[in-house]
C-alpha cells in the first residue's frame, strides 16, 4: 500500500483528504507543520506529498510552503509533491512547478481530479523506480561485460546481450551448461566465452562433435583405449575426457549422440569415473561439461531417442540462442565485422535485414566472404552477396520496427520525421518515443 503524506495546518483539510485517499486504498500520514512533514519524509517511505503553502495564521505569501518544498526535495529529489492552497500567489506556484512540483491544485479541490493526479503520479513513481533499478543493473552488467573476455563475439541485440550476461554469470561456477539454438547461431562461441571467463580459463578446453562419432568408436573417442583394444590400434590412446581433465569438455551436437553413447556418457558425468577400452583400471577425472544441440531434447526424450536422466545431468543451466532472424540488430553489426571499412548501399542493408538467414551467422559470414571476393572495392550491392531476398513493401512493414530499421529509414528520408513515421505506419509522437527509446538522434 502506497503511503501519502498530507501537510496542512487545518485539521478539517487533513481529515477530508485522509478520508478521500483511505477510501481509495492509500495509507495516509498527516503533518500539521513543516517540521512534522520533514520528519515523516526522513523516517518513512513516503510515495507522494500533498502540501499546503501556508502554515501560520494570517499568512498568504506562500513562502513557508516554498521553503518546505525545497527542504523535501533536498531529502528526496524524486519525491512527487502536489501543491494545494487557496491563497498563494500564482508566481510562486509557477516557480515551484518549474522546480519539479508535480502539480498545483487550488482549494477547494476537485476530488476526481485530485485522485487522478495522485494515481498517475504513483504509477509514474513506480515506473521511474523500476527504470532506475533496471539502469543500475544494466550498468553493473555492462561493467561485467567490459571486463570479460568475449573471444571476439560481435553483437548489438538485447537478446544476445542477455545470453552473454548469463554466460559470464554461469562461467564463475562449475555447473553443467546446455547451449541450445539453431545451427550457425554461435553456440560454440558462447561455450568459449564461458571457458574464457571461468576459473578454468588456463586449463584445457576440448571440443568434440558428439553426433559425428562413429557408434563403434564412441567409447574409444571419449574414454580412450589401450593398445590392441581393437583392430588397428597399436598404441595407447587418450580419450577426450582424460585430455580435458582439470578443464572443460565441450560436447557439440549432443542431441545426435546414439543411445549407446548416452548410457556410457551418463556414468562419467555422475561419478567422474571411467575405464579405457581394453582396460580394467578405473580412472577418475574432474571435467566441466558444456554441451550444445540444435535438437529439441524434450521432444527427443518423449520419442525415446534421448535419455531423460542424461538430459538433467547436462541441463543444469540452459542458454537458448535465438536465430539471427530474431535478433536483426546483430545483422549489420556482423556485416561491418566481416567486411570492415566497406560500404553497402542503403537498399542492400534493407535487403539483408529482410532476409530470414536460415543458416544464421554462418550463412551471413559466408555471404560476406563471397561479397568481399566478388566486389573487392566500391559499394557492395545485394547481388554481390548471392542471396535471394524479398524486401518488405511499406504495407508489409512490421508495426514495431527495431533500431536498425529506424536508423535506416532516418537515413533514407534524411531525418524527416513525418516521412519516417508514415513509412512505419506510426504517428509522429509514436516515432519520437521509439527514437528516444533506442537513443537515436534526430
Amino acid at each position: 500500500m502506497e503511503k501519502i503524506l498530507i501537510v496542512d495546518d487545518n485539521p478539517a483539510i487533513l481529515d477530508a483528504l485522509s478520508l478521500l485517499l483511505e477510501i481509495h486504498g492509500f495509507d495516509v500520514v498527516t503533518a500539521s507543520n513543516p517540521f512534522e512533514a520533514i520528519q515523516a519524509v526522513q523516517y518513512q517511505r513516503i510515495a507522494l506529498v500533498i502540501q499546503d503553502m501556508n502554515f501560520t495564521a494570517d499568512t498568504t505569501s506562500g513562502e513557508e510552503g516554498k521553503e518546505l518544498f525545497y527542504a523535501l526535495r533536498d531529502i528526496n529529489p524524486h519525491l512527487p509533491i502536489i501543491l494545494i492552497t487557496a491563497w498563494t500567489e500564482l508566481s510562486i506556484a509557477v516557480e515551484l512547478v518549474k522546480a519539479g512540483a508535480a502539480d498545483y491544485l487550488p482549494k477547494p479541490w476537485d476530488d476526481a481530479k485530485l485522485l487522478t493526479c495522485v494515481n498517475n503520479l504513483i504509477e509514474l513513481g513506480k515506473a521511474k523506480q523500476q527504470n532506475e533499478t533496471f539502469t543500475r543493473h544494466q550498468q553493473e552488467r555492462d561493467a561485467s561485460v567490459q571486463q570479460a573476455n568475449l573471444v571476439g563475439l560481435v553483437y548489438k541485440s538485447t537478446a544476445m546481450e542477455h545470453i552473454v550476461n548469463l554466460a559470464i554469470q554461469v562461467s564463475k561456477s562449475d555447473i553443467s551448461v546446455l547451449i541450445t539454438g539453431p545451427n550457425g547461431s554461435g553456440k560454440e562461441r558462447i561455450a568459449q566465452i564461458i571457458q574464457a571467463n571461468s576459473l578454468l580459463a588456463d586449463k584445457p578446453f576440448i571440443t568434440v562433435n558428439a553426433g559425428a562419432l562413429p557408434s563403434e568408436l564412441i567409447e574409444a573417442e571419449l574414454f580412450g583405449a589401450e593398445a590392441g583394444a581393437y583392430t588397428g590400434i597399436t598404441k595407447q590412446r587418450i580419450g577426450r575426457f582424460e585430455a580435458a581433465d582439470g578443464g572443460t569438455l565441450f560436447l557439440d551436437e549432443i542431441g545426435n549422440l546414439p543411445l549407446s553413447g548416452q548410457m556410457k556418457l551418463l556414468r562419467i558425468l555422475q561419478t567422474g569415473e571411467f575405464e579405457r577400452l581394453g582396460s580394467t583400471q578405473t580412472r577418475k577425472v574432474n571435467v566441466r561439461v558444456i554441451s550444445a544441440t540444435n535438437e529439441d531434447l524434450s521432444h527427443a526424450i518423449k520419442a525415446g531417442q534421448f535419455r531423460e536422466d542424461l538430459y538433467y545431468r547436462l541441463n543444469v543451466i540452459e542458454l537458448n540462442l535465438p536465430s539471427l532472424a530474431h535478433r536483426p540488430d546483430d545483422i549489420l553489426a556482423l556485416v561491418a565485422h566481416f567486411l570492415p571499412e566497406r560500404t553497402l548501399s542503403l537498399s542492400t542493408e534493407k535487403a539483408l535485414l529482410a532476409h530470414s538467414w536460415p543458416g544464421n551467422v554462418r550463412e551471413l559470414e559466408n555471404a560476406c566472404k563471397r561479397a568481399g571476393v566478388l566486389k573487392p572495392t566500391g559499394v557492395i550491392e545485394l547481388a554481390d552477396f548471392g542471396l535471394q531476398v524479398e524486401t518488405n513493401s511499406p504495407t508489409q512493414t512490421r508495426a514495431e520496427p527495431n533500431k536498425q530499421e529506424i536508423e535506416l529509414a532516418m537515413r533514407e528520408y534524411k531525418g524527416v520525421i513525418a516521412k519516417v513515421a508514415r513509412h512505419f505506419g506510426l504517428s509522429r509522437q509514436a516515432l519520437y518515443r521509439r527514437l528516444d527509446k533506442f537513443k537515436i538522434e534526430y
